[in-house]
């Protein structure tokens, strides 16, 4: 087959932005009740609503009937922590769930209208179990009716008869994970208070459930403000099984009689971070086996684990990511959803016999042949302090064009949200979008990171805006040394936290010739000062304590520094944005504007931080190219949209 040749960012691509928005929905959490299997999904055509769909066992997609459990106006989903997850239980057919709008609470019982069961007014929950034998649920509940600076967290019971919720535990900071044992004896929890975040510190608590619903001898398992514990689920045979980096990594441990075992020692990750409730990344076969996801240097794992001898047995699908899941069909089969570099998110039921695999819901139906997709390959590069960091590396591919003789591509530096999070080598259109036009991407999981270690996630204490800075620009320039991208073409971008690290790399490095930031945050004092709960001491580890450190904080906040910001950047931007308020961004847009630098603004006005609606996604990343093509002096093959281009 002949190819064309063209300049790197020249190349039509089938990739397109009305691609990647139109169809495309977000694969959420799987459940099960009985013999049928529900998941939820984001659909970004819905305004980003969030609703219930029942499937079954085994059967297809599309034409086998999957339904809709959810009615319009309904989106489901909470806002606890404001970040939410576990919005979601299913059982004997009835649906709980929670309601965006109002967040309470609603039992959606079968050919029935949703009704609400908790009280209107200012109150949240997730994270719920059944406790059927008093009939009500278990929950964490985010209190607003008090008159302080915060709201109350604590775990509550809701009744089923009527709605009342009664508090259980209180007195801590935050708490999650509510797990009741098999014979409903018991309750397990985790709590932990400022200024630790979960993957800090945590405590697991178990305490007995007397006749009258209310806990009883609560004692601490494990956990400290040292030791991050997470994921408390009980077996079925009535043990308490963990995670916990009390070894540098996340590994599985095991309270009984004798005390607190180990399971399997390894360096490998077997939690993520608790951003959001309900994450589950083990569950149990039987009493002695149970499944589980890991992940070594940025890659994730299937396995499953003999709990008596700790012998790990690695399952190898032909996937790279693996997210919620349920064992189904007694332990022989399991309905997740995994990820790969060259196919799309999606729902799969695997037989854990033969290995077979069969679709069952697909993130997104993409009519592009996977030779357009550029393989991820895992580099470890040098940064500061002689240290390793880690990335994933895009090279530009398109099977119809190459690049005149001599020429290397633009680079752009990808730096994650969190920023206690992670890149992953799944298939991410957006990144495709880049690569399929000529530009080379990097995907940089620097210091801080997940998935290396408690260490290596510990290195951004009080580093915030110098390890991450560091981290990227050393990617970006070991590309350059090894002579694969153009060194005079390197930009960065991110969105969040990440357009933190990429505002702060654009202001202290001079490195990158171009950047674009999505919502990114340039003044750390008002993020510190002006936060929801969940991460209102955040930055207490990553920056310093406020006020007390406030010169640390002006030395890092891009926007007290605007003389050093030096080259052409784009900002996006909600006007509805609570988290970074636009002014931020329009205050570094005038100074670019009065340095004669080129800059671009494109604000929307009814998103929030994230973009959810489909148009607008779509004009954020043919604007981002579009901007690039006149910065970066290459000729664009399809005809975008313009945009305005100050001092250009």
């Amino acid at each position: 087959m002949s190819t064309v040749t063209a300049p790197f960012g020249s190349w039509r691509s089938p990739i397109t932005a009305d691609l990647i928005v139109s169809g495309s929905i977000g694969l959420g959490g799987v459940y099960r009740d009985g013999e049928t299997l529900y998941w939820t999904e984001s659909r970004p055509q819905e305004g980003g609503r969030t609703v219930i769909v029942q499937g079954g066992w085994g059967t297809g997609n599309g034409e086998r009937g999957d339904v809709d459990m959810t009615p319009a106006p309904f989106n489901v989903r909470s806002r606890v922590h404001e970040y939410g997850g576990g919005a979601v239980l299913i059982a004997g057919g009835v649906i709980y769930f929670v309601n965006f709008a109002d967040q309470r609470i609603y039992c959606h019982r079968p050919g029935e209208t949703p009704q609400p069961l908790t009280p209107e007014g200012p109150w949240r929950y997730a994270d719920f179990v059944l406790d059927g034998e008093r009939d009500r649920l278990i929950t964490v509940c985010e209190d607003h009716s008090g008159d302080g600076p915060e709201p109350e967290n604590y775990l509550a019971a809701v009744s089923l008869a009527d709605g009342t919720v009664t508090p259980l535990v209180r007195g801590s900071d935050f708490y999650s994970s509510p797990r009741l044992s098999p014979d409903g004896r018991s309750l397990a929890w985790l709590d932990w208070q400022h200024p630790q975040m979960p993957w800090d510190g945590t405590r697991l608590w178990v305490a007995g459930v007397g006749e009258d619903g209310q806990l009883t001898a609560p004692r601490s398992v494990a956990g400290s403000e040292t030791e991050s514990v997470a994921v408390p689920t009980w077996s079925p045979d009535g043990r308490l099984y963990f995670v916990s980096d009390r070894s540098n990594w996340w590994n599985l441990y095991r309270e009984d009689a004798a005390g607190i075992t180990a399971l399997c020692p390894m360096e490998g990750e077997f939690a993520y971070p608790h951003w959001v409730f309900g994450l589950q990344p083990y569950q149990f076969l039987d009493a002695h086996q149970l499944l589980c996801t890991y992940s070594q240097q940025g890659q994730d794992y299937l396995a499953r684990l003999d709990t008596l001898t700790g012998e790990l047995h690695p399952i190898a699908p032909p996937f790279t990511q693996f997210g919620d899941f349920q064992v189904v069909d007694d332990g022989a089969a399991v309905v997740m959803i995994v990820g790969s570099p060259t196919e799309p998110t999606r729902l799969i039921r695997l037989d854990l016999t033969s290995w077979e695999h069969q679709t069952l819901k697909t993130a997104a139906s993409i009519a592009v042949d996977a030779t357009y997709f550029s393989i991820p390959e895992a580099i470890a590069f040098p940064t500061d302090n002689g240290l390793t960091a880690y990335a994933w590396y895009y090279p530009p591919f398109n099977p119809d064009y190459t690049a005149p003789a001599g020429e290397l591509p633009p680079l752009i530096v990808k730096s994650h949200g969190g920023p206690t999070a992670g890149a992953t080598a799944t298939l991410n259109l957006r990144i495709q979008y880049w690569t399929s036009r000529g530009f080379a991407v990097v995907d940089v999981n620097y210091g801080g990171s997940i998935g290396y270690g408690r260490e290596y996630r510990q290195r951004l204490q009080g580093q915030w805006g110098i390890v991450d800075v560091a981290d990227c620009t050393s990617a970006a320039v070991y590309l350059a040394d090894q002579g694969w991208v153009d060194r005079e073409r390197l930009a960065i971008a991110g969105g969040s936290a990440g357009g933190y690290t990429t505002l702060a790399a654009l202001t202290f490095k001079d490195v990158f010739k171009a950047g674009a930031s999505y919502y990114g945050v340039s003044d750390l004092a008002a993020l510190a000062q002006d936060t929801h709960k969940f991460e209102a001491r955040y930055l207490d580890g990553l920056i310093g304590k406020y006020p007390e450190d406030q010169e640390i904080y002006e030395e890092r906040s891009p926007i007290h520094h605007l003389d050093q910001l030096a080259c052409p950047v784009i900002f996006f931007q909600g006007l509805e944005d609570k988290i970074v308020p636009p002014n931020q961004a329009e205050m570094m847009v005038a100074a670019l504007k009065d340095k004669g630098l080129p800059v671009a603004y494109v604000a929307y006005p009814e998103e929030q931080h994230g973009f959810r609606q489909a148009a607008n996604i779509k004009r954020t990343l043919d604007g981002e190219f579009y901007f690039y093509s006149r910065i970066f002096n290459f000729t664009p093959a399809e005809d975008l949209e313009p945009l305005t281009i100050f001092n250009l």
